[in-house]
């Protein structure tokens, strides 16, 4: 497994797959862009109202709504700062079939063509790798904040929920490129220690800063490696096709 992560790494010199990033990080900048420009929009919309509401005018009511408008732009620009690594992930989210395509490519030129996975497909794949791990979250933050008195058990809790999601999401996104869902179904099940342990890897990379910039990206070209061994030594089909 550690041999996949470095081959995984190593492939960031790789040229195409540099360029999957570059296409997530110019996606993630528009996405931000029209974010910012309706943020600025709803400021301008609730200083003017409130403005209007008290019933000021003149210095005063042009400082009121200066202030409001710089409080709330302050507020985005951290929130943007905060959410840019979730953002930057689901953008890429949408070209991680495409790293897959590359890895293959370098690794294991013996394979067939790929399923060609339906784009509808595609973007639920990557909403559901995004919103799954967001939800779940939420859903277990009462738990965090329990033991947040008593570490290392939040620690152990935050790894293990985010590692058995991630290890499945990730899997699945790379394994139905080729095998059937029942295959596919099958085999995390067989080996869902195994899957949750790279889930674990995949979220360490996900809460370093700058490293989970690119994590979706890498775990992918890991989740690669660690999916061909898994199949091969199953001894199931390389495509859909071939299990038909």
């Amino acid at each position: 497994m550690i041999q996949g992560v470095i081959k995984a790494i190593g492939q960031l010199s790789d040229a195409d797959l540099r360029k999957i990033v570059w296409r997530a990080l110019a996606l993630a900048v528009v996405v931000f862009a029209g974010l910012w420009g309706l943020s600025w929009w709803l400021l301008d919309w609730a200083g003017g109202g409130l403005v209007a509401y008290i019933g000021t005018d003149g210095f005063w009511g042009g400082l009121i709504e200066t202030l409001v408008e710089l409080g709330g732009l302050a507020a985005v620009l951290i929130a943007s700062f905060l959410l840019f690594p979730a953002v930057m992930g689901m953008t890429q989210g949408f070209f991680l079939e495409d790293a897959a395509g590359v890895v293959e490519r370098k690794h294991y030129r013996d394979l067939p063509e790929a399923h060609d996975q339906p784009i509808l497909e595609g973007v639920r794949d990557a909403v559901s790798l995004a919103f799954t791990t967001i939800i779940l979250n939420v859903v277990i933050l009462p738990v965090y904040l329990i033991l947040s008195f008593i570490p290392p058990l939040n620690v152990i809790v935050f790894y293990a929920l985010n590692g058995y999601l991630l290890g499945r999401e990730y899997f699945e996104v790379v394994a139905v490129r080729r095998l059937t869902h029942d295959h596919v179904r099958t085999l995390r099940r067989r080996h869902r220690g195994r899957l949750t342990a790279a889930g674990v890897i995949i979220t360490v990379m996900l809460t370093i800063p700058l490293v989970n910039l690119l994590a979706p990206v890498v775990a992918t070209a890991f989740m690669v490696h660690v999916f061909e061994r898994l199949r091969r030594n199953a001894g199931l089909p390389a495509t859909r096709a071939a299990a038909a």
